[in-house]
């Protein structure tokens, strides 16, 4: 195993990750790159004339990069004969179409099942065995503990792999390769063949104890809590180490599952040295493992996977179910950067791309199922990666130096309070100004976003679509909570109904009163000025045009309405 990770790459890669600051970038030709992406459906690559359909739309959409299956059933048809025809082809259409290409190795298993094997291999279930449920039942899932089902689909991944290294050395169209496909056991949390459960009930391997005690610090709370369950043991079995529940049954495939993944990583860094990675369905909706696919590279496993498979990047989640922010922050970790390569396609993806960039340093984002999108220029999508293409030299460039965040809100999230050198921005959801119809028509708000960038004390350029930010100095915004709703005049939104002459006592605060409060304010902050602007390709700003009076609310906001997507580049000054 050492001995492959020594030997120098038969090409030199032209894309690497590297750390800038608290962020892990990629860069491509020696520069940062934003992933902008979109994966195809699952059969949308499996013949030619779809590739030459489909690339050109991706093109007009915004695209840079699109992710692409490789089959191993179609790659090798028969054992041993190899066919890299569609490889080939989508190299030819992404170059012809000015993108870049994330191959996903569809090999012993996709969305845990052996669905994408060839007919060959499938068929041969005793010499590639099957997993087993707890009741006995063969699944439609390789053992990961088969020898022979490892040698096949290490051996044809190093074929293409070789053929690929070939084929793209002199352009540098491949980016990142992910091995296999949202890996994991269903029905049940694990294995339970003969070949399983010899390994299970053998001790657990000194190498996974070591990487325990070594990193005890930092282990991911979940995997700490079940160590800690059984008092932290240094030798046993799985049951004795970690406690005996599915959630140990899970950690134990966990380990096997990266370390069968190791082998194939070893292969690639050995023939064509680009970043690899992961990606795993979620655990979500209160399922248990084996309800959604037990032991798959999810947060709360990173530690099995890291152990396993040091060769390996990123573990990346594939995102479907609500609560988006959520799910990102628990995959944004110091020992992972974030990258999304598959997303629900929906128009709430554009703001998204702005949010992670920003809040969370990621490498990209990928809607799924891209080709079915519109390539409309009016599109939500295609708006928002047309903006985001402008933006880019901006935002690699800040990327991990702390002094950006993103911005996301819906429905149910409508506000985010940022402190920054004893500035307040208060920040919301578009849809909470009190004169948008939209707001209040019975309809789904759709997801605001975007982010902020400080660039000096009193300058800030705020991007994205549906949100609106206020500044106020920090001893300004404590007392500002007493203050009414203002309408678009900016006026009082509902007045009490009285005039002076029937003003009683206690209808409003007396002049010393209002003095009293006023005189905790020591200074505000006011808009010096608001300019939408162009982002030019060195980050600097060109100016569109100026905005004041009803376009800031008088001065009191900078927003950006729903259906926007726009850069706004604000000068706030300070009076007492």
């Amino acid at each position: 195993m050492a001995c492959l990770l020594l030997q120098a790459p038969a090409v030199a890669q032209q894309s690497r990750l590297q750390k800038q600051g608290t962020a892990t970038q990629l860069l491509v030709d020696g520069r940062p790159y934003l992933i902008l992406g979109g994966e195809l459906g699952n059969s949308s690559a499996t013949c030619e004339a779809d590739i030459e359909r489909i690339f050109p739309k991706l093109e007009r959409m915004g695209l840079n990069t699109v992710l692409v299956p490789a089959y191993w059933d179609l790659i090798e048809p028969v054992e041993g004969e190899f066919d890299f025809s569609l490889t080939d082809k989508v190299l030819q259409q992404a170059r012809t179409n000015n993108l870049k290409v994330i191959f996903l190795w569809f090999g012993a298993w996709k969305n845990s099942m052996s669905c994408y094997a060839p007919a060959w291999f499938k068929q041969n279930y005793r010499k590639y065995p099957r997993s087993q449920a707890e009741s006995g039942k063969p699944l439609e899932i390789a053992s990961v503990f088969s020898p022979n089902v490892l040698e096949a689909d290490n051996r044809a991944f190093t074929r293409w792999m070789k053929h690929l290294a070939e084929a793209d050395k002199e352009h540098g169209t491949v980016l990142m390769i992910q091995i296999e496909n949202e890996i994991g056991m269903l029905e049940s949390a694990r294995d339970h063949s003969s070949l399983a459960d010899k390994a299970f009930f053998s001790p657990v391997p000194e190498k996974f104890l070591s990487y325990l005690r070594k990193n005890k610090k930092q282990l991911h709370p979940t995997m700490l809590q079940k160590w800690e369950g059984q008092g932290c043991r240094t030798s046993g079995t799985w049951s004795e180490v970690f406690g005996a529940d599915i959630y140990t049954d899970e950690i134990f495939m966990a380990y096997h599952y990266a370390c069968y993944v190791e082998h194939l990583a070893q292969s690639a860094r050995a023939i064509y040295n680009v970043p690899l990675y992961v990606n795993a369905a979620m655990n979500s909706r209160n399922r248990k493992p084996g309800e959604y696919p037990s032991a798959g590279p999810l947060a709360h496993l990173i530690d099995a996977w890291h152990c396993g498979a040091p060769s390996i990047d990123i573990l990346a989640p594939d995102l479907y179910d609500n609560g988006f922010a959520d799910w990102v922050s628990r995959y944004h970790l110091p020992n992972n950067p974030l990258f999304i390569p598959e997303v629900k396609l929906t128009d709430n993806d554009g703001v998204r791309a702005y949010y992670i960039s920003a809040e969370h340093d990621a490498i990209g984002i990928s809607p799924f199922s891209i080709e079915d999108g519109s390539d409309k220029a009016d599109n939500t999508l295609v708006r928002a990666y047309r903006h985001l293409h402008q933006l880019t030299p901006l935002l690699v460039r800040h990327q991990g130096r702390g002094v950006m965040k993103g911005l996301l809100f819906d429905q149910q999230q409508r506000e985010r309070i940022i402190e920054w050198d004893n500035q307040v921005l208060t920040c919301r959801h578009f849809f909470t100004l009190p004169w948008d119809p939209r707001a209040t028509d019975g309809s789904t708000w759709p997801e605001g976003g975007g982010f902020i960038l400080k660039l000096d004390k009193h300058e800030y350029l705020i991007a994205g679509n549906g949100i609106v930010v206020e500044f106020a100095d920090k001893s300004e915004k404590q007392m500002a909570e007493s203050v009414k709703p203002l309408g678009e005049d900016g006026f009082a939104l509902v007045g009490n109904g009285q005039t002076e002459k029937t003003e009683k006592v206690g209808d409003a605060p007396s002049p010393s009163s209002r003095k009293q409060v006023n005189s905790k304010v020591r200074k505000r902050l006011g808009l010096a000025s608001v300019e939408e602007v162009e982002v030019l390709p060195d980050g600097t700003f060109r100016r569109l045009r100026t905005l004041n009076g009803d376009q800031t609310h008088q001065g009191r906001h900078v927003r950006i309405s729903v259906g926007d997507f726009k850069a706004l580049h604000v000068r706030l000054y300070e009076y007492e």
